[in-house]
């Protein structure tokens, strides 16, 4: 097992009062583009990813969090960490417009019944009806989560800081309360949620499954 090593790779619309109405409100939509402009030509100079980026990253980690929400108020908060079966895990869908490739069944078969968290032993959990294609969960609480055959994410640019861990190419994407790690050079970009404090475990363990069944390609960035 490697260590993880880093690479760079009144209503809308009222009428106001004529040419003068007319004339603020063309003011006022120039000195909206201007500020507007003016931010993202601070982001770049600043070297900040801009916006949408940032609210996209954050789209898988949401999801999570809603799904163990919902859970929670199904199970009136009340779950004992260490009593029986918690129940189905409910999670919420993204886009996964690959889930159905091959590559994704293959995977989602050599995935491990147990991952460990820093040192936690975490098992596989049975998803709720209507699961999402080709996700797999670990854990209760704080469950980790892996999603197959996501979109490229946006993030993935020319630039990005990419981690290899046993052989696979990951980017980190950080969200609230947890992070999202992309692998981005197979045929197929695969997703693991993992909660903050987590350590490397899950990373490791997922990607001997993807070493051992997927064959690696090109990080594709555009």
């Amino acid at each position: 097992m490697t260590e993880p090593t880093e690479t760079d790779p009144a209503g809308p619309g009222r009428a106001t009062g004529g040419k003068d109405g007319a004339g603020k409100d063309s003011v006022d939509s120039e000195s909206a583009n201007s500020e507007s402009a003016n931010s993202e030509s601070a982001d770049r100079e600043s070297g900040a990813p801009p916006r949408v980026l940032i609210v996209v990253a954050a789209v898988l980690a949401v999801a999570l969090a809603v799904g163990v929400a919902v859970l929670g108020l199904l199970t009136g908060g009340t779950e004992d960490p260490v009593a029986g079966d918690p129940g189905p895990l409910p999670l919420v869908p993204v886009p996964a417009p690959q889930a159905a490739a091959p590559e994704c069944g293959e995977l989602i078969q050599a995935l491990p019944e147990q991952l460990t968290s820093a040192g936690t032993p975490l098992d596989r959990r049975t998803l709720a009806e209507p699961a999402p294609p080709a996700t797999v969960a670990w854990g209760r609480n704080d469950p980790v989560v892996l999603r197959c055959g996501l979109a490229r994410p946006p993030e993935l640019v020319p630039n990005a800081t990419l981690r290899e861990i046993n052989g696979v190419r990951w980017l980190q994407v950080p969200g609230e309360g947890a992070a999202t790690w992309y692998v981005v050079d197979r045929e197929v970009y695969v997703a693991l949620t993992v909660p903050e404090g987590a350590g490397t475990g899950p990373l490791q363990q997922v990607s001997d499954a993807v070493t051992a069944t997927l064959l690696p390609v090109p990080v594709r960035t555009g």
